[in-house]
């Protein structure tokens, strides 16, 4: 049997660098490359056309679902999905049978989905496998489920504020800081959790840290490496790092 050209995408560098040391126990593995991101893993599947790619999915700018989806679906390599713990993805990639590992990623967990998918490669059945993978892409690609407003809870009451009053969400710790009408709610949430419940094309993450309201947003003035600042409509100033350019300039329809 031919060497399984393999192919890791992670923006982390670290992890990156664990999933290698796992592939390179096997002997029946060719590690084909490694990309950072998905803009680069896209024209690297395309040049190599590896037989199996080990996919974050949690990447900022093109992510590992919207990566998936940009590829002809007729030739997608044999997939192994690697995720932070996420509810909703890891439940639909439990119905559709489709292989996934969790971070921080377990040797034996992930040995376990290197076999299956060895299996999946060698019997040549790709068609079943590409079909369970277009359906979980359809899935998570429906509308979101969005909610117009977000309970706040309060000593002896629970207080509401509509999604369409905030100006950003802020991460603090464990918290979350809805900064909306010059007031600040705080809400025992994740950013990530938030943001699920928030309507993608009104809200905007532009840093790990910080989500935006987008029509909100009053001026935009470039920095130094790719960085943007922001005046929003409530004053503060906030910046827009690199990573999560590509987002950005997509959804405000930036000039080049």
């Amino acid at each position: 049997m031919s060497p399984i050209r393999t192919l890791i995408i992670d923006d982390e560098r670290i992890a990156r660098e664990g999933i290698r040391s796992l592939l390179e126990r096997d002997s029946e593995i060719e590690i084909a490359g490694e990309c950072a991101d998905g803009i680069e893993a896209l024209k690297t599947i395309r040049a190599v056309r590896p037989d199996l790619i080990i996919l974050d999915i949690q990447m900022p700018g093109l992510d590992g679902f919207g990566l998936l989806a940009r590829l002809d679906p007729g030739t997608l390599p044999a997939v192994i999905f690697v995720t932070a713990y996420d509810a909703y993805a890891v439940r639909a990639f439990s119905v559709h049978a489709v292989d996934y590992i969790l971070k921080p990623v377990e040797p034996e967990r992930f040995a376990s989905a290197l076999e299956h998918a060895k299996k999946i490669i060698a019997s040549r059945e790709h068609a079943p496998n590409e079909a369970r993978i277009l359906a979980l892409l359809a899935e998570i690609r429906r509308p979101p489920q969005t909610s117009g407003r977000i309970a706040v809870k309060l000593p002896g009451r629970i207080y509401f504020v509509e999604t369409g009053k905030i100006d950003w969400i802020e991460a603090a710790g464990d918290y979350c800081v809805i900064h909306a009408e010059g007031g600040k709610h705080m809400i025992r949430e994740s950013l990530r959790s938030l943001e699920s419940m928030l309507d993608d094309r009104q809200f905007l993450r532009i840093h790990r840290s910080v989500i935006v309201r987008v029509d909100r947003i009053r001026e935009l003035r470039p920095l130094y490496h790719g960085e943007f600042r922001i005046l929003l409509a409530d004053g503060s100033v906030q910046t827009i790092s690199r990573s999560y350019r590509r987002r950005a300039e997509a959804l405000l329809h930036l000039p080049s």
